[in-house]
């Protein structure tokens, strides 16, 4: 199909390390709040690795996932149904009047159910393989978020999941929009989640010397800060419902931004560090913005990947660059993962949500913790406090292990 049809964002859903739900998690981003404290799901002495970015308190029954449902379901799963559950409620409808096979769901994970597999295998090793759930497989595949919400709703049209590491929920996001632009979807629900903070994770994490050491909670995630030392582990998901503008408009739905471009490439230069020359990122940038046909100039906030590691803050700085040139220097760039930590896999969506929230309120989050300058991390990186201003366009980035990267290019809606 060659069809152009616009794309919009309509519902909004979020669980997160700073709140439990998309109102609450958004509310603690402007006010500059961050998720991160000692960890609590397990002792981490042992590990070297105090603190972590948790959901606080999550209760699936809380999101009307029944207790024997939640029981087959990783937590990773528990929060991508919960946060779906919100998303549609605040979108305001079912889809009823449209084709259920026009109605996808796209979820990304890069992980999958990491937690219920450290579980499984102590149980086989400290019992043997009789005692391995009969629920393994289905809870610890990474596409079972997307089809757990499509039978919840009864969406069948697309349906899958994208496993990019930490670029999977924006690419999600992208493929959804995609495939509503051109005309082989109607509405979407897509996003990503991702639950990891368990030690037999973190302790990969932890060995490849990707995990912060810090125990002061306030200068753990310190994204483009000089005194950086790796990120925070978080978790949580971010559901978005994406629609066909017209459908949106005539059943007056509230249209919180629309989604305008997506870039996606690839470094093709090694499996866990970015491109020293950002030139992937940079493209990912530049294809967003030229399928939204905007310019640098017309880019007045870029949400960042950010993930406080020395190697990312550095190379997506010269990024930006390349891909805005000298309008590098006069745009907003902050990171959420300053007070979300790094959510992996759910990461793309839940910035994706707050860049759509950013655009409507004309309010630029900010990058808590960053004190300290770092002479290759020279541009407005927001430090501190939110900052009103008017947002026409934004940019979300998301670079992923193995060098994916995805940029989503968003506009403020205007009818």
């Amino acid at each position: 199909m060659s069809t152009n049809r616009r794309v919009v964002i309509t519902g909004l859903g979020a669980i997160t390390p700073v709140g439990g739900s998309m109102e609450e998690s958004w509310a603690s981003i402007k006010a500059g709040k961050h998720g991160i404290a000692p960890i609590s799901s397990f002792d981490p002495t042992a590990l070297g690795v105090p603190l972590a970015a948790e959901v606080k308190n999550f209760d699936p029954a809380a999101y009307g996932i029944p207790k024997k449902e939640a029981r087959r379901m990783d937590r990773f799963c528990q929060l991508a149904v919960g946060a779906s559950k919100m998303a549609m409620e605040n979108c305001g409808t079912r889809f009823e009047d449209l084709d259920p096979f026009r109605v996808g769901v796209i979820v990304g994970s890069g992980i999958g159910g990491f937690q219920t597999i450290g579980e499984e295998h102590t149980k086989y090793m400290e019992k043997g393989p009789s005692r391995v759930s009969v629920f393994f497989i289905p809870m610890i595949i990474s596409n079972m978020a997307a089809g757990m919400i499509s039978m919840e709703f009864q969406f069948k049209g697309a349906n899958f999941s994208t496993v990019t590491a930490c670029s999977s929920g924006a690419h999600a996001i992208g493929e959804a929009f995609r495939s509503i632009k051109h005309g082989y979807l109607d509405a979407a629900v897509t996003g990503g989640a991702e639950a990891s903070v368990a030690e037999f994770a973190m302790a990969g994490f932890q060995n490849m010397g990707a995990l912060t050491q810090s125990s002061d909670p306030d200068r753990a995630s310190i994204p483009f800060d000089k005194e950086r030392s790796g990120f925070v582990l978080g978790e949580g998901a971010s559901i978005l419902v994406l629609e066909e503008y017209e459908h949106a408009r005539a059943r007056g739905a509230h249209i919180y931004a629309e989604l305008a471009g997506y870039g996606a490439t690839g470094d093709a230069y090694h499996i866990t560090s970015p491109d020293p020359e950002g030139l992937g990122a940079a493209k990912a940038m530049e294809f967003a913005m030229e399928e939204a046909g905007v310019t640098p100039e017309q880019v007045d906030y870029i949400n960042a990947h950010g993930t406080s590691t020395g190697l990312n803050d550095e190379f997506e700085t010269k990024a930006i660059k390349l891909a805005l040139g000298e309008q590098a220097y006069k745009t907003p760039v902050s990171s959420t993962k300053s007070m979300t930590g790094h959510l992996l896999g759910a990461a793309g969506a839940v910035e994706a949500s707050f860049t759509a929230l950013a655009l409507e309120e004309g309010l630029i989050p900010p990058t808590i913790g960053l004190k300290e300058p770092d002479e290759l991390c020279d541009l407005d990186y927001v430090p501190g406090e939110a900052r009103k201003r008017e947002i026409r366009c934004a940019l979300s980035n998301s670079l992923g292990f193995g060098g994916h990267n995805a940029c989503l290019c968003l506009k403020k809606y205007e009818g």
